[in-house]
């Protein structure tokens, strides 16, 4: 099956963006005609929007080229219709069939035909019509080349998105169930050889997509990461809820270690493999952030680290400025520091999380010590405490458990009987 809506509409897919670039440089001003092709429109929207984030830009061009200019491109702007934007998704949906498909299939080669092809999730499709959404609005409302706007009526599956689960007791024996099932077989289909235990450690499927530590958990990971050079980037993350990038681009004359704040006026973006220096998500995540006092302690102890390095390296030494370096002083690869956290985190015996989980967990914590939602809301760098409610909290077990004996000895004058949730045992599983 081959992905494309050209074979169905009768048209040949163009051949790249950069190609319809070249074609749609007249496009501009009085020139723009409403014969215009979709391919050539987004083009020109591309071309005008020359103040966004780098980020940005690579998210609308890759949905351009990927999926806009296949599908849509030699459409007549003004002739597109809903049905058109909907048959493109219904041809992805087919394609991701297919991929499914042959990743089962018990041939080598046809499993390799898709080996790095990725099933399209309904969160990139959403993305995917957002782009093309904002372009056909631009085009009517600037230009009036259009007087209707199709991705904007086109009914979708809803987006869900992926609630935080805490790492109940009855879901950590679970998973480690699983994860000693599956060391097992991964052993025995490569005939006793060895199995990269953060390899088997990643494979085993949780409860969700987001999963989110008690604090007990999260107190036995940070004993753990005490140990490694990044220990103070971790501790920021998990107490103070600091996005990835935002802990990597740090700089130390954005710290006050005698005020006890930091702040947060740059990130280090990835796109594929390469890194980019960049401002915050929003207005909002340029922010000030006090610091407990034990984390600024850990903070300096870092900072001495740091100068011991840049003693031991010498003129090898670059002086970035950066908080979190490389041995050498150069920055970080946020890439680098995501592999890095697998580790004490395995170590310890816990189940896993993913690094951005752990600023899940940080909101969690704030909230079950009481912090009121609008301080929760300006320490994470949210434009609104209803997203953070929403989409960074996950009530713990045993807070649940106190809020509802707390609730019953108001009504009925019983003491508090709420007692913290038991740890199970967690260490020892790994080598099962």
């Amino acid at each position: 099956m081959r992905l494309t809506a050209h074979s169905r509409m009768g048209q040949a897919p163009p051949s790249s963006v950069h190609s319809s670039l070249g074609r749609s440089a007249w496009l501009t001003g009085q020139h723009l005609t409403q014969e215009i092709t979709v391919e050539q429109w987004l083009a020109e929207f591309l071309n005008r929007k020359r103040k966004i984030e780098v980020t940005t830009r690579r998210s609308y061009e890759g949905h351009i080229r990927l999926y806009l200019n296949p599908y849509l491109g030699r459409l007549r702007l003004d002739q597109l219709k809903v049905s058109d934007i909907a048959l493109m998704f219904e041809q992805i949906e087919e394609f991701n069939d297919t991929i499914a498909e042959r990743r089962a299939d018990p041939d080598p080669q046809v499993r390799a035909s898709v080996k790095y092809r990725r099933p399209i999730s309904i969160a990139t499709m959403h993305r995917i019509r957002a782009t093309l959404r904002h372009a056909l609005n631009m085009a009517m409302r600037q230009d009036r080349l259009i007087d209707f706007n199709p991705a904007a009526v086109l009914e979708m599956a809803a987006h869900v998105r992926p609630k935080p689960l805490v790492w109940t007791d009855d879901r950590v024996r679970a998973w480690q169930n699983n994860f000693r099932a599956y060391r097992q077989a991964e052993k025995q289909r490569r005939g006793g050889q060895r199995v990269d235990p953060i390899d088997a450690y990643t494979s085993v499927p949780r409860p969700s997509s987001v999963m989110v530590w008690t604090p007990a958990h999260t107190r036995l990971f940070l004993e753990e990461a005490q140990r490694h050079r990044l220990f103070a980037l971790y501790r920021l993350i998990a107490l103070r809820g600091l996005r990835r990038g935002e802990a990597c681009g740090l700089r130390w004359k954005e710290v006050d270690l005698d005020g006890h704040t930091l702040t947060v006026n740059w990130q280090l973006v990835q796109l594929a493999w390469q890194v980019h220096e960049g401002t915050p998500k929003t207005d909002a995540s340029v922010r000030t952030i006090a610091l407990d006092t034990d984390t600024a302690q850990v903070l300096r102890a870092h900072r001495q680290r740091q100068l011991q390095e840049r003693l031991a390296m010498g003129e090898a030494w670059t002086e970035s400025g950066f908080v979190f370096t490389q041995p050498d002083g150069s920055r970080l690869h946020p890439q680098h520091v995501s592999d890095q956290f697998l580790w004490p985190a395995y170590l310890a015996g816990l189940p896993p999380i993913r690094l951005h989980d752990l600023r899940h967990g940080g909101a969690s914590l704030m909230l079950a010590a009481g912090v009121e939602m609008k301080v929760v809301q300006e320490t994470l760098g949210h434009t609104s405490s209803a997203f953070t409610a929403d989409t960074y909290t996950s009530v713990y077990p045993q807070v649940a458990t106190a809020a509802a004996e707390k609730t019953a000895a108001l009504l009925f004058g019983k003491e508090d009987r709420a007692e913290p949730g038991k740890l199970i045992s967690i260490r020892g599983w790994q080598s099962d």
